[in-house]
């Protein structure tokens, strides 16, 4: 099975864990591009009854062209569940992302649900975080110096740039993504502790202690695995 046949599993997979009436979260990603599709033949097949709560324009434009209903994480009182990709999990269960510049919306929503689930190929899948740039996104004015503050660190820092303009990469907030280049993070609650303190930063993409749940595509099917916090 290639790569993207193993996204597909797991994203048809998690949608068995939504049920009737819920408001759910909808992460970003390729892999949830797969569970989203899955959910909108839910909604048309069985007349599934839920909100989705989405944290990027491009999931909520999927959703809408597949009858999904949608709210604003300001309009709904809770959010049952969420399920989002990740860009790299380690063996303690916490995670990266950002990848798809959308650490944000997905920081916010995740944190006002109340599970959280991640959906990823075996290839997500870390003894330790940092094999995978860390996003930082921060805002345009000052980034320079923000910037400067992390190679002084030793951070290895980079500004995301898209690979056909060459164009600085915006948010949905327009705003910028540093990534940092680390390998290994050793501390990564106190490397979030450092990130988020810094004035410019306006989310840094290290998600720790929030996931309930990881579904895994391996060869031989989903793994599903239940994370105690």
């Amino acid at each position: 099975m290639d790569q993207n046949q193993l996204k597909k599993l797991v994203g048809e997979k998690s949608v068995e864990f939504v049920e009737d009436h819920m408001i759910l979260g909808l992460g970003t990603g390729t892999t949830v591009r797969y569970m989203v599709d899955a959910l909108g033949k839910r909604v048309k097949e069985e007349g599934l009854d839920i909100v989705g709560v989405t944290t990027s324009d491009r999931t909520a434009e999927q959703a809408r062209k597949l009858g999904i209903p949608l709210k604003s994480v300001d309009e709904v009182d809770h959010i049952d569940l969420t399920i989002d990709g990740a860009d790299e999990i380690s063996s303690d269960f916490q995670g990266i992302k950002g990848g798809g510049a959308a650490l944000l919306f997905e920081k916010i929503v995740a944190t006002n649900s109340d599970k959280v689930m991640w959906i990823v190929d075996e290839t997500k899948l870390s003894p330790k975080l940092g094999s995978f740039p860390l996003p930082v996104e921060v805002i345009p004015y000052g980034s320079q110096k923000v910037f400067e503050r992390f190679e002084k660190k030793g951070l290895n820092p980079k500004f995301r740039r898209d690979a056909q303009t060459n164009e600085l990469v915006r948010t949905d907030s327009n705003n910028y993504v540093i990534d940092l280049y680390l390998h290994e993070i050793d501390e990564p609650h106190s490397l979030a502790e450092y990130l988020i303190n810094q004035v410019g930063v306006v989310e840094q993409g290290l998600f720790l202690d929030m996931v309930n749940t990881v579904i895994v595509g391996r060869e031989n099917g989903p793994e599903i695995i239940p994370v105690k916090r």
